[in-house]
């Protein structure tokens, strides 16, 4: 993080005229910004932070053989962040103009219980850092441009249908959706944080209702990227047909399951948002904050089988959380979150910090401006184990493969269940029938302790997380892992 440099000489409000390029975040920035956080602080704040946004955004659905939706989106603003000891306040405006943020800091510190200084006050600018350009540094100028037009995305995504309308039978009904979310921010702060990034955040998804009489199948699936604006057109629609067919015409005659409590093997990728949901949230410092977490007085203590071992980052290349900085400009790193089943790190954004104590760990996040940013996961997933697949298979009499996650629900201390689109039974060691109805229900505290093995194959996946800082992007992941005991719901 940067060093506080020394201030810089004081000024006269009443000399305050500025104006910044709104087209592109750069230097230019720093004045104006340097002088509106030095107004907060001559006022009696004790940090102020601007986060500052453009957004381009577009996304398409094609439905069976038509395009049907085509969404564009382009949006703009700023928000600022006021602290007083350990209370804050958030603003957040439209209005680019100094004028336009001089009201929402002018808005924020009155919330505080405090006011700008006079007209002939003499206000200090806060020396900010060179900027730190994480766009420029990348080569992420081009992106946007780069990316795939409005007609190149239909027909790709048309293709797509088509494609698994010559794979699978007895198809009632076929999407698939794309969209591309480009935005530039800009963080200044009182502690002389200057910093500016561009990312670029893309996804595609199809899903498949089959029919077959009585008989219902229903299977998704969805890639993401960051980082690559030719990720549309290098997709590999063909393939993705083949999983979401074979899959579909699986599940379509498939047994429904029997409730009971079983062993289970999880498949690997998306299989990692029960890891998520029940747990990763819970190690999120805006828990301790709300005393909504069984873990909050854990730290160094055992909370998961000594197979487990855990990790948050915003460094891994294309994944759906990758970030370079967080929305408080600090840089992307990796946290620990347990090592052999004992806790080692929560995940902190400034606030979490400053109210729990516990260090920054690059975890920042908000949807955009008219967010304050909270504690959110980045690129979470369970670490490989020193097992085989084949191992878990062996290890289990009788239990379910649970191959496809669906959705579910999560309460707000852990209890979850989620429903899995493709299950199949395991009879002595080996997969036999396939199932479907099945509905995993548990506890994090509890079924954090029943993960006793992990295979080597760590696999991510694309997903939404959304909490008080609205939805953001992230990543889920896990090698295939056994729970040796968890209920299932069925029929």
């Amino acid at each position: 993080m940067p060093t506080i440099l020394p201030t810089i000489p004081k000024k006269n409000t009443s000399s305050f005229q500025y104006s910044s390029r709104v087209d592109r975040f750069d230097s230019s920035w720093r004045e104006p910004l340097a002088a509106l956080l030095g107004l907060g602080r001559a006022a009696g704040a004790d940090f102020i932070e601007f986060f500052i946004e453009r957004v381009n955004y577009i996304s398409c659905l094609a439905e069976d053989d038509s395009i049907t939706s085509i969404s564009p989106r382009l949006s703009g603003g700023a928000g600022v962040r006021v602290f007083r000891g350990v209370a804050d306040c958030y603003v957040s405006t439209n209005d680019l103009s100094f004028s336009g943020l001089k009201l929402a800091l002018e808005k924020g510190l009155s919330i505080m219980g405090l006011e700008l200084p006079g007209a002939s006050a003499l206000v200090p600018d806060i020396n900010l850092e060179p900027l730190r350009d994480y766009a420029t540094q990348g080569g992420k100028e081009a992106w946007l441009s780069n990316c795939s037009g409005m007609r190149e995305m239909g027909e790709i995504l048309l293709e797509a249908n088509a494609n698994t309308n010559r794979k699978a039978s007895h198809v009632q009904s076929r999407r698939a959706s794309y969209f591309r979310d480009w935005q530039e921010v800009l963080v200044a702060s009182s502690d002389g944080t200057f910093a500016r990034d561009i990312r670029l955040t893309q996804t595609v998804a199809c899903s498949l209702l089959c029919a077959d009489g009585d008989h219902r199948s229903s299977i998704n699936l969805r890639l993401g990227d960051t980082s690559d604006p030719n990720f549309l057109r290098s997709w590999d629609s063909s393939s993705s047909a083949d999983e979401l067919a074979e899959s579909a015409g699986i599940m379509l005659y498939a047994d429904y399951i029997e409730s009971g409590t079983y062993p289970i093997v999880m498949a690997n990728r998306f299989g990692g948002v029960i890891f998520h949901e029940a747990c990763g949230h819970l190690l999120e410092t805006t828990q301790i904050e709300q005393k909504t977490t069984p873990f909050i007085d854990k730290k160094g203590e055992k909370i998961a089988h000594e197979s487990l071992t855990a990790w948050d980052e915003g460094l891994s290349e294309n994944a759906f959380g990758t970030i370079d900085m967080d929305d408080e400009g600090m840089p992307a790193q990796r946290t620990l979150l347990i090592e052999n089943g004992i806790l080692k790190n929560f995940l902190a954004d400034r606030t979490g910090s400053l109210r729990t104590g516990h260090p920054r760990t690059g975890s920042g996040r908000r949807q955009s401006y008219a967010f304050p940013a909270a504690s959110r996961m980045r690129n979470t997933y369970i670490a490989p184990g020193d097992y085989s697949i084949e191992d878990l298979f062996a290890s289990i009499d009788k239990g379910i493969y649970c191959k496809k996650m669906g959705g579910g629900s999560v309460g707000p201390t852990g209890e979850f269940n989620f429903g899995v689109d493709e299950a199949y039974l395991i009879e002595n060691g080996k997969v036999t029938k396939p199932l479907k109805g099945a509905t995993l229900i548990g506890e994090a505290k509890e079924i954090m302790n029943k993960i006793s093995m992990c295979s080597e194959d760590v696999g991510l996946a694309a997903g939404f997380c959304g909490s008080v800082s609205g939805s953001v992007y992230v990543t889920v992941g896990q090698p295939h892992i056994k729970v040796d005991s968890i209920v299932v719901g069925g029929r």
